[in-house]
């Protein structure tokens, strides 16, 4: 007998970041910002906003769900069929701070969007990492 009901799964991505939580919200919510790392967009940190992120590709139409600043933040992302939430923890440790992000929602049948959110998540945090460095 097996399990009807679909898996669920989460992209996970986490690092350790040689900077403050504060500057990490930054390049987490301020839109020019976020169009180095990320996507353009038209965010805005504040519970229930809708805002989009677009890419010559596409778009993603998101809503904020929490916003806890220098800590925690958490957005829909739906694209494509694809719905999740993307959280973002960010948490002080001795060498800067400990960055999390999950982005969960996943069906199984979502194959190919989960694996590019595996690669994409990886190439976006290495962009946010350029960003950081320069950022004032």
């Amino acid at each position: 007998m097996t399990d009807a009901s679909p898996e669920i799964r989460s992209v996970i991505v986490e690092r350790e970041v040689a900077f403050p939580p504060e500057k990490i919200w930054r390049a987490l919510t301020q839109p020019h910002l976020i169009q180095e790392w990320l996507m353009k967009s038209d965010f805005k940190p504040v519970a229930d906003h809708s805002f989009k992120f677009t890419a010559d590709w596409g778009s993603v139409d998101c809503r904020v769900l929490e916003v806890e600043p220098n800590r925690s933040l958490s957005y829909t992302w739906d694209a494509y069929g694809l719905e999740s939430i993307v959280t973002w923890t960010l948490t002080p440790s001795g060498s800067g701070t400990h960055l999390r992000m999950e982005q969960s929602g996943f069906r199984h049948d979502q194959e190919q969007a989960y694996q590019g959110a595996k690669y994409g998540w990886q190439q976006f945090f290495t962009n946010l990492e350029q960003v950081l460095a320069r950022a004032d």
